[in-house]
């Protein structure tokens, strides 16, 4: 059991004092310098906690407890990382329904779809359990004889970590997990907006053996705890997913200092469709890339690119669609999709909203809805009649607004599916086996599929873009050690 590895001076309950959840640093439950009430969105009548917020001296503290571990954590055999790593995974999937819960209610992610989330931590946990004991070295002939050469993988030193709201315990996963697996530490830092998902990850941690500083949680906003982290010396790497502007910001913070980073930002991702494509499944694709999720995710596919033959009935299809989808409650079971995240998201999409309504037609939805409980419903918003270059088409809305794109032929539809300044992920419905393989080599973006949605991705396998979508090494899989690791040479004299 996790129990075991735990350190007999913290038993969690530390973690709720004086009315607050706590940050923990060192190994240790610490109040922060005040306080934020964590309000769940699909009603805002539920206050799900309330959550301390570290100072600067705080994080400082945080940075230093994870520079002084790392000599001991990155010393430790890979078995002895392997094994908390999977325990930690097991304790997730243990407790996927607890923490799919708190997701939904926390975040507005439809419950289905945040147990998933839940479920893709624990695997993810699990599945660098394993790469913790993969991850090997390389041996060469020298051009001398009688010299061995040879180059390591070795860990790069304390790690900070700044997440999102929009995935709060997928996305804070699979950067913990490779960091700790490699020989990292951490000092984490999640979204303000989604404290509670970072806690209840962290007990876990805590409950695993992370209790020494290995692991460090600082709750906050990102001009105190994340300007903090990225300015600290004794961080040697930042993988940062959010916006774009903040992204240049720890860029710039990064290289002050001499720190690696790793940057996942916007896209603005289209999905093609051609005359010859299955229309239901295209339209079903459409509408769980746009849609789903209140459109808050980088895959969003808000850009419906569609040619001449089928336009017209795409539109058709999808709409029916749309009239089938149930928007209420995250908490309900069969909802499809919950509400803004907060009213900051609610009022930007509905700005947006005004702005497609100034440039292009609106097909469906679009309105401010009401439930039970006071919220953040909106419907979806499909505009038609538009072009590339409208402002609803270059930027990423992050919501649940999309629009359609009429074009001629494959070459129009790829010329305006890469004229964007971002490139993370497209998708193409066609049965045309040539096209689809041209597609892939000449979109301009680091994920590419192919009769299927933009969004829904494998743990396994590289997460990453181009452009202004991202910047850095790749995420996940085996290509995660490219961040968190460097190569150390070594020659060896062979004759004794």
């Amino acid at each position: 059991m996790c129990s075991e590895h735990a350190n007999s001076g913290s038993t969690g309950m530390e973690s709720f004092s004086n009315g607050a959840y706590n940050n923990f640093i060192g190994g240790e439950w610490v109040e922060g310098c005040n306080y934020i009430e964590n309000i769940n969105p699909s009603n805002t009548n539920d206050v799900i906690g309330v959550y301390s917020q570290a100072s600067r001296d705080q994080v400082h503290d945080a940075c230093k407890s994870a520079e002084a571990e790392f000599s001991v954590w990155s010393r430790q055999t890979a078995q002895y990382r392997a094994n908390i790593l999977d325990e930690i995974g097991q304790r997730i999937l243990e407790k996927k329904e607890e923490l799919g819960t708190l997701l939904a209610r926390e975040e507005g992610k439809p419950i289905r779809e945040a147990i998933g989330e839940a479920e893709r931590a624990g695997h993810i946990f699990k599945f660098f359990a394993g790469e913790a004991i993969r991850l090997g070295g390389e041996v060469m002939s020298s051009l001398r004889t009688g010299i061995s050469v040879g180059a390591d993988r070795v860990p790069i030193g304390p790690v900070g970590i700044i997440t999102p709201w929009n995935f709060p315990i997928a996305i804070p996963a699979w950067k913990i997990a490779p960091s700790l697996a490699y020989g990292c530490t951490v000092v984490f830092k999640p979204a303000n907006l989604v404290p509670a998902c970072a806690h209840a990850l962290t007990e876990i941690f805590s409950k695993c053996g992370l209790n020494n500083g290995e692991f460090n949680l600082v709750m906050g906003n990102g001009s105190t705890v994340g300007e903090t982290i990225t300015s600290a010396r004794e961080i040697s790497g930042v993988s940062f997913t959010g916006s774009t502007d903040v992204g240049k910001s720890v860029s710039s913070s990064c290289v002050a200092h001499g720190a690696r980073f790793q940057l996942e930002m916007g896209g603005k991702n289209p999905i093609v469709v051609l005359d010859d494509a299955n229309i239901e499944r295209a339209a079903e694709a459409a509408i769980i890339g746009a849609f789903f999720q209140t459109g808050q995710r980088c895959t969003a596919s808000s850009r419906m690119i569609v040619t001449d033959g089928i336009h017209d009935k795409f539109i058709g299809v999808v709409k029916s669609k749309l009239d089938d989808l149930r928007i209420d409650s995250a908490l309900l079971h069969d909802t499809d999709i919950g509400p803004a995240v907060d009213s900051r998201q609610y009022q930007q999409d509905l700005s947006y909203i005004e702005v497609g309504l100034s440039e292009a037609k609106l097909a469906w939805g679009g309105k401010c809805l009401e439930r039970a409980t006071p919220d953040f419903y909106i419907e979806p918003a499909l505009f038609v009649e538009t072009s590339n270059e409208m402002k609803i088409n270059q930027e990423e809305v992050f919501g649940p607004i999309a629009s359609v794109i009429r074009v001629s032929n494959y070459e129009e539809a790829l010329h305006v599916a890469n004229d964007t300044p971002y490139g993370l992920a497209s998708s193409i419905f066609t049965e045309n086996a040539k096209i689809m393989n041209d597609f892939r080599r000449r979109s301009e973006v680091g994920m590419v599929m192919c009769n299927l949605p933009t969004a829904g991705l494998d743990y396994h396998a590289p997460f990453g873009g181009v452009k202004a979508s991202s910047y850095g090494a790749r995420e996940q899989g085996t290509y995660a050690r490219e961040f968190y690791t460097t190569v150390k040479t070594w020659y060896s004299y062979d004759g004794y």
